[in-house]
């Protein structure tokens, strides 16, 4: 059977000498092995294992439910979170009425860089929407996270270093592969019918496509919600409200 990768994750009541030794110890006999380790949010602890049967997985969830010190949360194949987890040690805030929501601060911008690293490697199309107020960081993230991604970006629409509406783009830069960066402002506020015509044409495109402002874009072109597979926000902190009134004036005040 081919090895597959498993996400475990655990809560420890009794943090015992000895405790993840004996867990590592059980796994070493089980043949499965452990490709990362770490603490997960207080007294949570993660784990990416490998294993080439199932049946050891299964009898290893059944085993360690007989360990009165932890409380197994977790024992499934990894998804994208549960991989981050591992590997930064904290869960992304996820919205509990939409799912498709993820939400950042300013200060988790490496693990935000590495979320969109990974989802910018998948093939095909998706749409994702960025919110966040000017200068919290969204399109240094998305070109980071292109980077990590090994794949070049390409603005449509941008206000990063000054106004930029594109009307036309080259071969290299419609490659599919690429990520495409659109501003939902500039795109829809201030667009000309040119521009529109090229944003609906790489809408269409099996590619990439990153939506700052996603909010504005939905109420001012023909897309919705059901358009984008995920909904990021960046605050500089928790409790920010993300507010469009206090800055679409200054893209419009030139109209």
């Amino acid at each position: 059977m081919e090895s597959k990768q498993w996400y475990m994750e655990y809560k420890i009541h009794k943090n015992r000498p000895g405790l993840l030794g004996d867990i590592a110890s059980m796994l070493g006999m089980l043949e499965v092995n452990i490709l990362t380790i770490n603490g997960v949010e207080g007294k949570t602890r993660g784990m990416l294992l490998e294993s080439d049967d199932d049946e050891k997985i299964r009898l290893l969830g059944e085993m360690l439910a007989k360990v009165n010190s932890i409380t197994v949360s977790a024992l499934r194949q990894p998804k994208l979170v549960d991989i981050l987890a591992v590997r930064h040690g904290r869960y992304i805030d996820r919205d509990s009425d939409d799912r498709k929501t993820f939400r950042f601060t300013r200060d988790e911008l490496g693990l935000l860089v590495d979320f969109l690293g990974e989802v910018f490697k998948r093939e095909g199309n998706q749409v994702i929407g960025l919110r966040g107020m000017p200068r919290v960081g969204k399109t240094e993230s998305i070109i980071a996270g292109s980077v990590c991604a090994m794949k070049r970006w390409t603005f449509v629409s941008s206000t990063l270093l000054r106004q930029t509406i594109r009307s036309q783009l080259s071969e290299d830069e419609l490659n599919p592969n690429n990520v495409f960066i659109i501003d939902g402002i500039v795109s829809t506020i201030r667009s000309s019918e040119r521009h529109y015509n090229l944003l609906q044409d790489i809408m269409t495109m099996p590619s990439t496509k990153v939506i700052e402002h996603p909010d504005i874009f939905v109420q001012e072109s023909e897309y919705d919600f059901n358009d984008f597979d995920i909904i990021i926000e960046l605050r500089n902190n928790p409790n920010e409200e993300i507010i469009y009134d206090t800055f679409t004036a200054s893209y419009t005040d030139e109209l």
